[in-house]
């Protein structure tokens, strides 16, 4: 199981995120470019001492990643607003990549047609969206649980 930010905007987002992966046990993908400079001192604040316990991929486009996950045969299960599948109705396995998008813009409709998966996380009519950090950690708890990674 891994995770990756398409393009993240928010630093303290990522950094949330990042910690996340760390505590889980999960790898971490940034696919660039970044809505902020990517270094260790932007993700400080949130991501604290535990981003030396997460292993922390950069891409330098979605293309880049796109081919390394295609030739890893990964399948990429992409989170959004746009979806029609709840989350809690898919079938996650050990190879799969949760993919979030941008804070301000989710993922352009390129990436969602390269996904093998696109899920949403159901919610109240009328709103928008849930934070890009509780979305991952709603998402990563039930795929770590359904593939037995946690109990």
């Amino acid at each position: 199981m891994q995770l990756a930010l398409y393009e993240p905007d928010i630093p303290q987002n990522t950094g949330t995120i990042l910690r996340l992966c760390a505590c889980l046990g999960v790898a971490a993908h940034l696919i660039e470019p970044a809505g902020f400079p990517i270094s260790d001192r932007h993700f400080r604040r949130s991501g604290m001492d535990y981003l030396d316990h997460v292993p922390i991929e950069r891409h330098a486009s979605f293309a880049a990643f796109d081919e390394w996950r295609r030739r890893e045969g990964l399948r990429l299960v992409l989170f959004s607003t746009r979806a029609a599948t709840p989350y809690l109705e898919h079938a996650f396995g050990p190879a799969d990549i949760l993919m979030f998008g941008r804070e301000s813009a989710g993922a352009p409709d390129r990436v969602h047609d390269a996904a093998d998966a696109r899920l949403l996380i159901p919610m109240r009519p009328g709103l928008r969206s849930i934070n890009v950090a509780m979305a991952a950690a709603m998402a990563l708890g039930e795929a770590l649980r359904q593939t037995g990674h946690i109990s």
